[in-house]
């Protein structure tokens, strides 16, 4: 009778144990499966992070239906992640400098050659930047102005309406682009939005993460009725006009000086940081 009760209470023993046993191992399975499913929610559930666009305010001084703005819009819509802003004058407002509008201004909904959408300012190329900023309320990273129909070197960056917005908008705290495009029997527009846009790519970090310079570049590029255009050159802005408005002889294989107006005329894009304001401004 003793042993007969020892025998069931050690299968009760075992069916108790290999209950256990189960249960953990179940448990263990159970651990699995939670580690399982909380990598794989973690690895579904992650993503990269959207590039931020880069915004570009686009303005210039022969308008917004001029051929220069229209080819550089046009160009800058191709580059990856950017939102372009169109505000420029409703009219050729070229040789007016920095000039501004008293009172309040106006302004219409057009279009470019194009068709893309434009402001047009009834007023100054600097009106038409200070509308963006003050009645748009634009934010861009970056503005660029242009591509003027002729360049703007040594004296001429005074009386530039390119350069002028360019100005505008470094009083808005944003840097500023101003693009020319050299006198020649035609405006090389393509090869000037090559070189606006390389320089666009080239400083887009620091553009968007705010590190950029908040200055007045200003880029010239040739036009050239004879041999290519050699490359791009920082250069200082050169003080003798003599020649700043004459043909490009880009066939020339002369060494350019470290000036704007010398090197230009050679067939060398000029890249010159200019002053926030006109000499005679002062300040």
């Amino acid at each position: 009778m003793i042993t007969r009760t020892r025998t069931v209470l050690s299968a009760a023993a075992l069916v108790l144990c290999a209950a256990l046993v189960a249960g953990c191992s179940d448990d263990g399975g159970d651990d699995d499966a939670g580690a399982t499913s909380s990598t794989t929610t973690e690895a579904t559930t992650t993503t990269t992070a959207p590039a931020e666009p880069l915004k570009i305010l686009v303005s210039n001084d022969d308008g917004y239906s001029a051929e220069g703005i229209d080819a550089v819009v046009e160009g800058l819509r191709k580059l990856p992640d950017v939102e372009v802003q169109v505000v420029a004058p409703a009219g050729q407002q070229s040789g007016t400098g920095g000039k501004t509008t008293p009172g309040t201004l106006t302004a219409t909904e057009s279009t470019t050659k194009s068709g893309y959408k434009a402001t047009a300012v009834n007023g100054f190329p600097a009106d038409s930047v200070n509308y963006a900023f003050d009645s748009l309320d634009v934010k861009p990273h970056l503005v660029v102005t242009g591509i003027n129909e002729g360049q703007n070197v040594g004296p001429l960056v005074d009386v530039s309406g390119t350069v002028g917005a360019a100005r505008a908008a470094v009083a808005h705290g944003a840097p500023a682009l101003a693009s020319s495009q050299g006198l020649g029997k035609t405006f090389d527009y393509p090869t000037g939005v090559e070189y606006v846009t390389d320089w666009v790519e080239e400083h887009r970090d620091e553009l968007i993460d705010g590190s950029a310079e908040v200055q007045v570049t200003n880029m010239n590029i040739p036009s050239c009725d004879t041999g290519e255009v050699h490359g791009a050159k920082e250069v200082a802005v050169s003080t003798d006009g003599a020649n700043a408005v004459k043909p490009q002889d880009c066939s020339s294989d002369a060494t350019p000086p470290n000036e704007d107006v010398a090197a230009f005329n050679l067939g060398w894009v000029t890249i010159s940081v200019v002053p926030d304001k006109p000499a005679s401004a002062g300040g």
